[in-house]
């Protein structure tokens, strides 16, 4: 059966079940096992199954990419796709993914929970206990890890070998971590998501997807590049440290690297990558979708890890952003001369409450505040 054959029949048995197993992926190249993981993340799998059944795959690739244009109805974005394929069939994916408007989109978190929760294979959802002592995770009867207080860790060599994700969200006033598989560790900060394999497998790129906050300590694997996905941005690094923050309500989706090497993307501009250096801050704009680089002290990046907010030259509003997603709470400010005052302050979460650090906040800024069935208006 020829590679174009096998991938649609995997493609169709992935419809079909609607989960990627070992029979049909050790029929497949290593390329052709990227397909289906790409098609499986993004969402595309129904999409790319119906363009394969219209497209005559004997056509040359100039009249088969003019037709998938041709089928665009809405304005075109750009995807990232870093995947080249000599076969027709291959190629008519990579048009597809170059073509196609939407991406996967983390869901919005609500405010309102105040649980962290664990989304197995879109299916089932069980709130986290932080205070649980030893827990096991499982699916379909396998273990595949474990959760100690306020971390959950994979096991490497568990019984799984097909794609399945877990989708985890930390609520606004806590934080969370998780270790992956492949012992890449990663720090959550309050009101992140993250979707992420139970295990990645071999032969097949090590990607997640997060919105939100987030620390991540990499492990090295050269054979396999591991990707975070946020938002229209990616950074693919083999083995480093790096912190990414990529709130929906934020102008810009920030990488600052603390050790190793990174290389961002975006899918507005696949074929533009920004290297960024230890110390370096990427900052990729919302609005003009462009990328910049300065150096920056990564300790007021990262100290959100063990409770410290530092504060240099930041706008008011801008601290109580954080503040809010931080302690889960609102801030209502009707003092315009304080929002969009600078201020330089280093807070620890762990051991202030709100009322300390607006106390404090006070000392460098007179202001004043009352609460009112908990939300904070300064006036």
């Amino acid at each position: 059966m020829s590679n174009e054959k096998q991938l649609k029949l995997a493609l169709e048995h992935l419809k079909m079940k609607g989960k990627l197993d070992s029979e049909d992926l050790k029929k497949l190249s290593d390329d052709d096992k990227q397909i289906i993981y790409e098609l499986y993340n993004k969402g595309l799998l129904n999409e790319s199954f119906l363009l394969l059944n219209k497209v005559d795959t004997s056509k040359d690739w100039t009249t088969i990419k003019a037709e998938i244009t041709k089928k665009e109805t809405q304005s075109t974005l750009v995807m990232k796709s870093a995947l080249k394929y000599a076969a027709i069939f291959i190629g008519i994916i990579s048009a597809f993914f170059m073509f196609q408007k939407e991406k996967y989109v983390l869901p919005t978190y609500e405010s309102s929970e105040n649980s962290i929760t664990l989304r197995v294979d879109n299916t089932n959802t069980t709130s986290i206990d932080e205070t649980d002592v030893k827990r096991n995770i499982s699916f379909n009867g396998k273990p595949i890890g474990l959760q100690r207080h306020n971390t959950i860790r994979y096991y490497p060599n568990s019984e799984i070998d097909e794609v399945i994700f877990n989708e985890l969200q930390v609520p606004l006033g806590k934080i969370f971590n998780i270790e992956l598989s492949d012992g890449t560790f990663v720090h959550l900060n309050s009101g992140t998501t993250i979707k992420y394999p139970i295990k990645f497998l071999k032969g097949i790129k090590r990607e997640v997807y997060i919105k939100g906050e987030a620390y991540f300590k990499v492990a090295k694997d050269t054979q396999h590049p591991f990707i975070v996905n946020a938002d229209a941005v990616g950074v693919e690094v083999l083995g480093t440290e790096f912190n990414i923050t990529s709130y929906p309500e934020d102008k810009e989706i920030n990488t600052v690297l603390i050790e190793g090497s990174v290389d961002m993307t975006n899918s507005y501009y696949p074929n533009q990558s920004t290297i960024l250096k230890p110390g370096n801050q990427g900052s990729w704009n919302k609005t003009n979708h462009n990328t910049t680089i300065e150096e920056v002290d990564v300790e007021i990046y990262t100290g959100w890890i063990t409770g410290e907010l530092i504060f240099r030259d930041e706008p008011f509003s801008k601290i109580s952003q954080k503040l809010e997603r931080r302690y889960n709470i609102i801030i209502k400010n009707n003092n315009k001369e304080l929002a969009s005052k600078m201020l330089n302050a280093n807070l620890n979460v762990n051991i202030e409450s709100i009322e300390d650090i607006l106390k404090s906040l006070m000392k460098i800024q007179p202001f004043t505040y009352k609460i009112v069935d908990g939300i904070i208006f300064i006036s």
